[in-house]
This record gives C-alpha cells, structure tokens and sequence, in this order.
C-alpha cells in the first residue's frame, strides 16, 4: 500500500516540478520583452515631457497674446475717450 502511494506521489510530483521550470530560452524571451516594454515606457515618458513643455510653451504665448490684447483694448478705450471728448468739444462750439 505503502509503496503504491509513493509511486502515485512520484508520478504526480515529477511532471509537476518538470512543468514548472522555465527554460533559459524562455527566461531570456521574457527578459528581452521586458526590456522592451521598459524601452516603450521611457519612449512614451519622454514623448509626455516633451508634450507637457510644448503646452506650457504655448500656455505663456497665450497669457501674453492676452495681455497684449487687453493693453491694446486699453489704449483703443482710451483713444476713442479722447476722440470723443474732442468731438464734443467740437460740437459746443
């Protein structure tokens, strides 16, 4: 009986340890995709960096083209005062 279970626990026990062992082919296979992945992953950081920098570049442009459009909407304001206090002026007389 004794003898039986081991023979039942070798057969069970040996294709088991033999299924779980990966081969070193396999081992460099999933080392080289890693490496891979790792290569994409610092691709993609870069590409978002460069992107990030690229939107503030253009985030400053904008906030200064904003700034320069509400200066100049000032000086028109102040202008069209002038133009049209002068017309009044010119209107009383």
């Amino acid at each position: 009986m004794k003898k039986i279970i081991v023979v039942i626990s070798m057969m069970l026990v040996l294709p088991v340890t033999l299924i779980g062992c990966a081969t070193t082919s396999e081992l460099e296979k999933v080392q080289a995709e890693q490496k891979l992945i790792d290569a994409k992953a610092e691709q993609a950081l870069q590409d978002a960096q460069a992107a990030k920098a690229s939107a503030d570049a253009a985030k400053l442009s904008a906030e200064n083209a904003e700034k320069a459009a509400a200066e100049r909407e000032r000086i028109a304001d102040e202008k069209a005062q002038r133009a049209d206090a002068a017309f009044q002026k010119s209107m009383k007389k």
